[in-house]
């Protein structure tokens, strides 16, 4: 058995993927993960080609766990639910799975058409056309994203042991806007005095996504 048969796609992909998480989508190269890897880089090409192959895969496989599942029995909405929480938990433990998904051709990933005729199906079930599924389907990925990119609290790049006076600074400088033009901003600026309950807060994204769909059902059926 070659090199290459023993190295499997998913480890590959697997590997990409920490490369892209820890360094950037630029980093991930047939040459670098053939390093990262201990083989030349030709034992990659047994299963990816070239860059753009390399990037379908790793969306396919990092993606491999959003499916509804049809057999629970569970109302649309409860379904539908579960798979935008497993996107959103996947995104925030791959950070960078949304540039991932600009950069690569998602709609050729099989885990991808999975999630997304899954998200099909249970709208269809609310009472929506197949187009306006199509439309839900994308403004609830969207909408993850921007969950992710919108998370509270410092950037990945600031250690934890200087997450407080990033705080600090960040009320002291909404606390010195002018109170007449900016009252509302002000009173946002106490939210910095402790650290934000992040769970919380992607609890409340959810709702909120959810809510419009769940709303616009009702007027559908």
């Amino acid at each position: 058995m070659t090199p290459a048969e023993r190295l499997s796609k998913a480890a590959v992909a697997e590997r990409a993927l920490r490369l892209g998480d820890e360094e950037g989508l630029d980093a991930i190269t047939i040459r670098r993960l053939a390093k990262e890897l201990g083989v030349t880089p030709m034992a990659l090409y047994w299963h990816f080609k070239n860059k753009d192959e390399l990037l379908l895969g790793v969306v396919d496989h990092v993606l491999s766990g959003v499916r509804a599942d049809r057999s629970a029995g569970d109302p649309w909405q409860k379904q539908l639910r579960a798979i935008v929480e497993t996107v959103v938990d996947v995104m925030r433990a791959h950070p960078c799975l949304p540039d991932l998904l600009h950069a690569a051709d998602k709609t050729q990933a099989d885990s991808f058409t999975r999630a997304t005729n899954d998200t099909l199906a249970l709208l269809a079930d609310a009472g929506f056309a197949v187009e306006e599924s199509y439309w839900i389907a994308m403004y609830l990925l969207n909408g993850a994203m921007g969950l992710v990119a919108g998370q509270p609290d410092c950037p990945a790049s600031v250690p934890p042991e200087q997450a407080e006076e990033w705080r600090r600074q960040k009320r002291v400088t909404l606390e010195c806007l002018p109170a007449d033009k900016f009252p509302m901003m002000i009173e946002f600026a106490k939210t910095y005095q402790r650290p934000p309950d992040v769970e919380r807060y992607y609890t409340f994204g959810l709702d909120l996504l959810m809510s419009a769909v769940e709303s616009m059902a009702t007027g559908t059926r």
